[in-house]
């Protein structure tokens, strides 16, 4: 189990020895994706032993027993990541989470699921989609993609490509024209979403068929901005392009299954790399599950590679691996 699975299943089992009410009052502090992930871990964790939980209450205690709680400010914390990670890849980071209240409006979507949220913008101007895309999860704004026609799809995602930042007046009228169908607050900061990078990372999860259409699109309109998205994107095979150091490090953190289903799809040279990382005994084992496991679904594959992918994408943002090709401080992000 990695560390961010554990972290996970210590929050689900707190939660449960909390009980519904004092549970519940935490999981209104949390966000869609925490409450989800959450959600599905408490539903399927087994019976868990006494000890086990006083164990975790003793950790709970020691760590709170530590300190005064630390705060930092947005300066603060701006520096840390920006030493950590350099301006671009910092800049990027920040804009998602210093200003998560300009946006309150649009952080109701993200209850929502694609279908429903497609149907609740699919009426409005492609900019204002564009400009509703850029605040969600990439994966999240993938799937609302899917459930647009073609030609919305495309002038959708070309947009995004092209947007350089979100003025405060527009980010103003855009909450306040989600306030009339949902709930959400106005501000007039701005945030500096959208752009090639945008549009590479919300193509990664739309499905090699619509993803080709878009970039077929683009390409008619700007042939140097389809190559520069194209260039931005990262896809399964592109784990080649990882030294060995970050495989390793990506290995840890990826459930062993979800790795036989997804190498059942990938490149002969892609799966030898996978396995020199390895030790000799886990290669063998890894071998035998995958000349022993039947046909596997297209779709469970990719589903696979894409939940490899987003833990790539958030080592990568952490830091702990760089993605080939990319160069320096231009990794992918």
């Amino acid at each position: 189990m990695s560390g961010s699975d554990d972290g996970l299943e210590k929050a689900a089992l707190l939660l449960l020895t909390l009980g519904s009410d004092e549970a519940a009052e935490v999981l209104k502090h949390l966000g869609p994706r925490e409450v989800q992930k959450l959600g599905s871990s408490m539903a399927s964790m087994s019976a868990q032993p006494r000890a086990r939980v006083e164990e975790l209450i003793n950790e709970l205690e020691a760590h709170c027993e530590q300190g005064a709680p630390i705060e930092a400010n947005e300066e603060q914390i701006r520096s840390m990541l920006t030493k950590a990670l350099g301006d671009d890849r910092a800049g990027h980071i920040l804009a998602r989470i210093l200003h998560g209240s300009d946006t309150a409006g649009i952080e109701s979507l993200k209850w929502m699921d694609p279908a429903t949220a497609a149907d609740l913008i699919r009426n409005e101007h492609s900019q204002i989609i564009a400009t509703i895309l850029v605040h969600l999860e990439f994966d999240q704004a993938g799937e609302i993609l899917k459930h647009f026609t073609d030609r919305l799809r495309n002038d959708v995602i070309l947009r995004i490509a092209t947007l350089d930042g979100v003025q405060p007046i527009a980010l103003r009228e855009l909450n306040e024209a989600l306030t009339r169908m949902l709930s959400g607050t106005t501000s007039v900061k701005k945030a500096a979403m959208g752009g090639v990078r945008h549009a590479a990372e919300i193509l990664n999860f739309v499905g090699a068929a619509a993803e080709t259409a878009v970039l077929d699109n683009v390409r008619e309109y700007d042939p140097d901005l389809a190559q520069k998205i194209l260039d931005e994107m990262f896809v399964f095979e592109n784990i080649m392009d990882i030294d060995d150091r970050g495989i390793q490090t990506l290995l840890r953190e990826v459930q062993s299954d979800s790795l036989v289903v997804a190498l059942k799809g990938a490149a002969p040279d892609l799966r030898e790399k996978i396995f020199k990382n390895m030790s000799q005994r886990a290669a063998e084992m890894l071998r035998e599950d995958l000349e022993s496991k039947g046909p596997v679904r297209l779709s469970e594959v990719e589903a696979e590679q894409k939940e490899i992918l987003k833990t790539v994408r958030r080592l990568a943002e952490e830091g702990q691996i760089m993605l080939g090709g990319k160069g320096g401080d231009d990794a992918f992000v």
